[in-house]
This record gives structure tokens, sequence and C-alpha cells, in this order.
């Protein structure tokens, strides 16, 4: 009788061990969140949709990337990827986030489910030639890592309206009324659902190590 009250007190003391463990673990899970609109300062917002609080996902695109082929959002629908704003001849801070974009890709090389879309806000001077000249010194691998060229008021729209990559203190004004030029160090993070989950310093080598992490659990999540 005495061994058998040890037993079940074993049992239950288990039990409590096993529980508190499984909470633990589920407790310490993170979970990335769901950017919309308004969980963002207003001036990197578009005015005509600052105040949308749910359901907010990329926009409609069409672009041509080095190789010349149109590249859409149905292309990365359905998929994890990573969008940021650069221009070849940047000699500042374009140079230091792609060499960590490099990371990117060789963490998810040839990953049919990982794509990187790296948009240029100098079309006049970034041609399908130019991005693939740039695209080749990078090692881009043809296929996931797109360098994206277009319509600039398109790219821009984009930027503003779906991104949300544009701060004050990263635009200067070309001369133009109303033209803004973008010069952000963000990485975008999207998911399969073409919704926002976050935003990391394209030159910091620590918050893109942060980035390969939460592409891990993005991958992870049922869709």
């Amino acid at each position: 009788m005495k061994t058998r009250i040890i037993f079940l007190l074993i049992l239950a003391v288990v039990g409590v061990y096993v529980s508190f463990k499984i909470k633990t673990s589920n407790d310490n899970k993170k979970v990335l969140p769901v950017y919309n609109p308004v969980d963002l300062k207003e001036e990197m917002v578009d005015s005509s949709i600052q105040r949308v609080g749910y359901g907010h996902t990329i926009g409609n695109f069409s672009f041509l990337n080095q190789d010349g082929k149109t590249i859409t959002h149905e292309d990365v629908k359905g998929k994890v990827f990573v969008a940021e704003y650069f221009f070849t001849t940047c000699g500042t801070i374009c140079p230091r986030m792609n060499k960590q974009m490099q990371r990117v890709q060789k963490q998810f090389a040839n990953n049919p489910k990982v794509k990187i879309l790296s948009f240029t806000v100098m079309p006049e001077l970034d041609t399908v030639e130019q991005m693939k000249l740039y695209a080749t010194g990078h090692k881009a691998i043809s296929g996931q890592w797109h360098f994206l060229t277009g319509d600039k008021k398109d790219l821009y729209d984009l930027a503003r309206k779906s991104f949300f990559v544009l701060k004050p203190a990263e635009a200067e004004n070309l001369g133009d009324a109303g033209s803004d030029f973008i010069h952000t160090n963000n990485f975008v993070l999207v998911d399969q659902d073409l919704q926002i989950r976050g935003y990391y310093d394209g030159t910091s080598a620590k918050d893109v190590s942060v980035l390969l992490k939460d592409m891990e659990l993005l991958l992870k999540e049922e869709k």
C-alpha cells in the first residue's frame, strides 16, 4: 500500500513538472506581430490609409527583374519574403544592406518558399542591364533574389502604401514637385499571406540575425 502511494505521488510530481514545462515552452514561443497602418508612425504611412487597423496586405505590383522577367505579387504569394529599397550607385548604406542581404540568401539558398525583393528608387538609372550587373556582383541566385525596376511612381506608391518604408529623416527632395527620395535602411519581412510581420535595420548584423530567426518562424507557421 505504501509503495503504491509513493508511486502515485511520483506520477503526480512528474505530471506537474511536464505540465509546467509545456506551459513555459508555449509562453516563451515568439509570435510575430502583424503590422497594419495604424500600428506605425503616421509619417511613415500614406495619408489615405493611416487609420486602417486590420487586414493590410502588400498591394498588387508588376516590375522587371534583372533577367528582364516580369515579377508580380503573385510570384511571392504563399512565400516568405524580405523587401528592401535601394539603388545601385548608392555608396553609403546600400552596400552594407546588401552584404547583409547576402546572408539572407545564403541561409535560405534555393529554398523555393523564400524570396528576396530589392526595389530600386532610381529606375531612371537602374535599368534591367544595370540591375543585372549589380545582381551578378552580389552573386544573386536567379529566381530567388529579384532586383526590380519599373515605373517610378509605381515603385514609390508601393513603398508608401504597402511597405511603409518612407521616413522624413530618410527622405531628400529631388527637385521635382512631390518627389521624395527614398533612402531607407529598413528590411521588411512579409509572410505567406502578404502581411507585414517585421521591420529590421538592414545595416545591422545583429538585427539581420533576428530577421533570419523570424523567417524560420514564419516558415513553420501553418498556412
